[in-house]
């Protein structure tokens, strides 16, 4: 297998280019940060270098405007260095599922044993208020795809740790839980289909993470996930529109920063 065809190849080139670049050998955690969690970048730490992702192998300039495009490493505190993925490719853009997951299977090469991911997302259940983060249980991976390839049966029991959102709850007792569902998208749901997500037991409707998750789990990472509630999800509120949906991820982004600087600080 070529190393074009071979997504492990190419995420190792990506971490032994990131190393070079940034002058950081490895990285101990990894953070993937969707609408409205970008100011965390500077908050949680102080940054070694910021790199453009098109300089990196099979990382593409984001296509969705929120996004920064760049990968970022930080020095924490504890002398742990994180690697900050902004450059996120999601399932809708076609570029297929091996580009959707390549920025964890690269976070995986380059070291880290913890990703934590976050994305905007719609509020299935009511309890959820709009610029409310909340920690994702586990998902419901209905975009009928997988990152994983051949007879390799990888198990997804406590898929989003149980150890982690303990750590995330004792940085912020206030902290709620549901269940994540991704769904292909761009598309906004159907309030037929949203319904039919609340029967199933969705709670957080949205277009990323559980393909990566699936992905960091067969990497041997383990993984935070939350979600920032942007909006009631279609049927529950006014009609959905994608910069209402930006202006509350910025409205929340100084709120969100202080509290993965907050979590981070516990890992």
């Amino acid at each position: 297998m070529t190393e074009s065809h071979d997504p492990a190849a190419l995420a190792q080139r990506a971490a032994d280019t990131l190393a070079e670049l940034t002058g950081v050998e490895r990285h101990d955690i990894a953070l993937t940060l969707g609408s409205g969690w970008g100011k965390a970048a500077d908050v949680i730490g102080e940054t070694v270098a910021a790199v453009p992702a098109e300089q990196v192998p099979g990382f593409h300039v984001s296509g969705v405007p929120g996004h920064s495009g760049t990968l970022r490493s930080i020095r924490l505190a504890s002398g742990k260095h994180a690697l900050i993925i902004g450059a996120r490719t999601h399932f809708y853009e076609g570029r297929g599922v091996r580009a959707v997951v390549h920025g964890v299977r690269t976070a995986a090469a380059a070291g880290a044993e913890l990703m934590i991911l976050t994305n905007g997302a719609g509020g299935v259940d009511p309890a959820f208020r709009a610029g409310e983060a909340v920690l994702i249980s586990d998902h419901l991976n209905l975009t009928a795809a997988s990152p994983i390839e051949g007879a390799n049966f990888v198990d997804l029991t406590d898929l989003y740790a149980s150890r982690l959102r303990d750590l995330a709850r004792e940085a912020e007792p206030s902290l709620q839980e549901g269940v994540y569902v991704q769904l292909p998208g761009p598309h906004y749901e159907t309030p037929a289909e949203i319904h039919y997500l609340r029967t199933i037991g969705g709670q957080i409707v949205g277009m990323s993470t559980a393909l990566e998750a699936i992905a960091a789990r067969a990497a041997g990472m383990e993984i935070l996930g939350l979600s920032l509630i942007t909006n009631p999800a279609a049927g529950m509120g006014d009609p959905l529109d994608h910069a209402e949906v930006l202006e509350a991820g910025r409205a929340a982004e100084p709120e969100l920063a202080e509290l993965l600087r907050r979590i981070v600080g516990r890992l």
